[in-house]
This record gives C-alpha cells, structure tokens and sequence, in this order.
C-alpha cells in the first residue's frame, strides 16, 4: 500500500510528497516478460496483478515454477526497497518456516535491477518467489482460521525483532502511532455524522493514545496484516500458508502492528469484538502484549480505522481511476468506527483482551 508522508491538506500535497503523485509504471505484459528474461534469465508468460502503486506480475515461468515479478513505482526510493528486501532476507534466515517470499538474484548477482519504461522514467526491477495459495479475503472466517492469523504474525513478529536498516525510519502516512498528521483531511469527509466520528477518535488518539506511546515497545513492524496480503491453502482455507505486500514495513510501535491487523479482523465478522478477541488472544500466546500495550490496544484498532478512511477518501477523489482498489477497506473501517464508537474505551479494551485475560483462545 506505501504511501509516504507529506500532505499539506487535501488535495495539496507538498514538495515530500512526490510519491503520491508519481503515476503507476506502465508496461504491457510482454514488456514485463521481456524484462525478467533479460534481468533474471526467467522465461515466461507475464499475468497482471492489481496493485495500488506499482506494477506487479506473476510470471509463468516455462519452467513450470511461478515468480513474482516487481515493478516499483518510479518515485518509490532505493533505500526503500532494499529495506523491503533485507527484511525478507532476513525472516528467511532466522526461520525459515515462516511462509515469506524469498528474493531471487539477477544475471549479475544483485538484488534489484532496473528498467527503462516507455514514458521515458526509470523503475526498480525485484524478483521473488511466488506463494501459492488463497488470499483470506473471499474464504470463510472462523476462529481456527483467526487464531492461526495471530500465530503467524506473532511468529513473524518474533524474526523481525532486532532487525535494523538505514529506511525503516521512513515516514509513512499509515504509521498509526502519528495519526495526528492527518487531522487536517478530516475537512473534507463528507456528512456531519461522519465528520463528527473522525473528530471523536482524533480527539481520543491525540489527548489519550498519543501521549502513552513513549512507553511501548518499538520494532520493524509489517505493518499492512490486512486479508489480501495473508494466503491460506485451498484445501484448508484454516491454514496459513503465505505473508506476502511487505510495502508498508517501518519502525514503529509493536502494538500498532497488532492493532492494525485486529482491524481487519473485525471486517464482515459477524461478532466484530469476538473476532478482534480471538485474534489477539492468539497473537498474545506467541509473544504476549505487555499492560501498557494492552491499555491501549483498542484504541489503535480504531485508529487504524480512521487512518484508513482519511486516507482512502482522499485518495479516491485524487486518484479516480484507481477509486475500487483504494477504497476496498473503506466501507469495513467506518462499520468498525461506527461500533466502536458505542463503546467505553475501556468496554472496548476488556472486550478484546478477553482472550488474552482468561487465558482461553481456543
């Protein structure tokens, strides 16, 4: 998803903010065949992927393997998809179990290439392993397929910790521990209901959330846990088999990584509170929050839905030809604010830390 930080106000983005505005790479398909042939070596049939800033293909190898195929989006810096690739790098070596992509080399040995677009711009070329299996988005829910969610991202939580890397201190919009920043879009969302929602839970963050995050713990998070970026075997749709979109990983809070992914938990759940609940809880078994994590848990689920309908929103007016992909969590986060907003903040916490104090998550 990446979106980097930069906004001035709606609609006006400043001089940082050229990430946002740089146009998706385009190539066709037999370009992006042609590319990994000549930078991998890789022959095969390119297939189009959706994406929000790049360009992204499953290339069928005539080999009989699948790979992925990565375009970045020509503004998208080297320091940042080295951080991307490091990251990868790194989980594979510290346990290999954990169902990531795995970083494939070019001709020359590299971890990146580059290529020349038609348009004249130049983009980074990457090349990873393709993970089969579904995306959780379109299976069915239940607890056996939350609680193995929890496990997983705990897991993966555990390989990130300790790893460093010049980028991972970039400044990213969907950086829940700095929600504040995006006060100003509140402007121009659309209802005075709604607007009087967004106001509520800023006015939240900002007087109670804010000033507790000095005292959490701090780590390269992945940060985007959301239901297409999670697979799940077709036969076993309870059973995680893949953790892929690593484009929005940076340093930040630990609890902002659970919060975010409880989040989308909560979507199309038929109990939303219960399901927050058992994913946590699950996430809690691996590597357990601590109290002050804990008091503020809730409060980040619903920050990470505001974040995402600030952001969607504005996007999708900038950017309508790309409207159904930008706004595809939008209807899910303001449901998520609306119940929320029923709720004590502290009747919220005790329901989905409900696994987590009883000890019982299966």
């Amino acid at each position: 998803m990446s979106v980097q930080s930069g906004i001035e106000g709606p609609g006006h983005p400043s001089s940082g903010d050229s990430e946002l505005a740089a146009s998706v790479p385009e190539l066709s398909l037999q370009e992006a065949a042609a590319i990994a042939e000549r930078l991998f070596g890789i022959a095969g049939s390119a297939h189009l992927l959706t994406s929000e800033r790049d360009r992204n293909f499953r290339l069928a190898g005539t080999d009989g393997v699948n790979y992925l195929l990565k375009v970045s989006n020509p503004s998208e810096p080297d320091s940042v998809v080295d951080l991307q690739t490091a990251c990868l790098e790194h989980v594979g070596a510290r346990d290999a179990a954990i169902p990531v992509p795995r970083v494939l080399r070019t001709l020359s040995g590299e971890t990146r290439g580059r290529a020349e677009l038609a348009d004249g711009r130049s983009s980074t070329i990457r090349m990873l392993t393709y993970l089969e299996g579904l995306p959780v988005k379109g299976t069915a829910h239940t607890p056996a397929q939350r609680r193995d969610m929890g496990l997983a991202l705990a897991e993966l939580d555990l390989a990130l910790d300790g790893f460093s890397h010049p980028a991972a201190s970039h400044d990213l919009l969907w950086n829940v521990s700095r929600a504040d920043r995006l006060s100003h879009l509140a402007e121009d969302i659309v209802g005075n209901d709604r607007r009087s929602l967004v106001g509520h839970f800023m006015d939240r963050f900002v007087g109670v959330v804010l000033p507790r995050l000095g005292n959490v713990r701090r780590q390269v998070i992945h940060n985007d846990f959301n239901l297409y970026n999670v697979l799940v075997d077709a036969g076993d749709t309870d059973r995680v088999t893949g953790i892929i979109d690593f484009g929005d990983l940076l340093h930040a809070a630990l609890v902002g990584e659970v919060a975010t992914a409880t989040a989308y938990q909560m979507k199309e759940a038929a109990e939303p509170m219960a399901a927050a609940a058992e994913f946590i809880g699950a996430y809690h078994e691996v590597l357990p929050l601590l109290p002050e994590e804990q008091d503020i848990v809730a409060d980040l689920v619903a920050t990470r839905q505001l974040v995402t309908v600030l952001i969607s929103e504005w996007r999708s007016r900038r950017y309508p030809e790309n409207r159904d992909y930008i706004m595809r969590h939008n209807p899910g986060a303001w449901e998520g604010l609306t119940l929320m907003a029923d709720l004590s903040r502290e009747d919220a916490r005790d329901q989905m830390l409900a696994r987590v104090r009883n000890g019982d998550n299966r």
